[in-house]
């Protein structure tokens, strides 16, 4: 679990490498949990949602809220693509989540999908 989270942190920039289904799906769900931690602290210690900005100092928090959201959807905009490559389908394939609900659903049992061992992609992101 941990190995997978700093795996996700290190190769951020990778795409052209394979992720097991472990190397995503841990990153995700920490992200996920810790995006939630880390929101609800927030909106406690400002007493308002973060959506609301009254004061100069709501507008830096905003910007930096908005600028690790940023990092952080790179790295899970890469690890997808990495996903994708482990199961031999192009990083195209993100843009099935364009499409409303069955998009969403079909790249879930894509991501749950199992590895090819002769893919396209010949290095997990392991061995870079």
């Amino acid at each position: 679990m941990i190995n997978s989270y700093k795996e996700f942190w290190t190769h951020i920039f990778t795409m052209n490498a394979k992720a097991n289904r472990s190397q995503y799906w841990w990153p995700v769900i920490i992200n996920y949990i810790l995006g939630g931690i880390a929101v609800g602290i927030i909106e406690n210690i400002l007493g308002h949602p973060l959506s609301t900005i009254y004061t100069p100092g709501d507008l830096y928090v905003d910007s930096t809220v908005r600028s690790v959201a940023f990092v952080v959807w790179i790295g899970t905009f890469t690890v997808k693509a990495r996903r994708l490559h482990d199961t031999n389908r192009s990083a195209w394939w993100i843009l099935i989540e364009i499409i409303p609900l069955i998009g969403t659903i079909w790249f879930f049992i894509l991501t749950l999908l199992p590895g090819v061992s002769d893919s396209r992609w010949g290095k997990n992101q392991r061995n870079i």
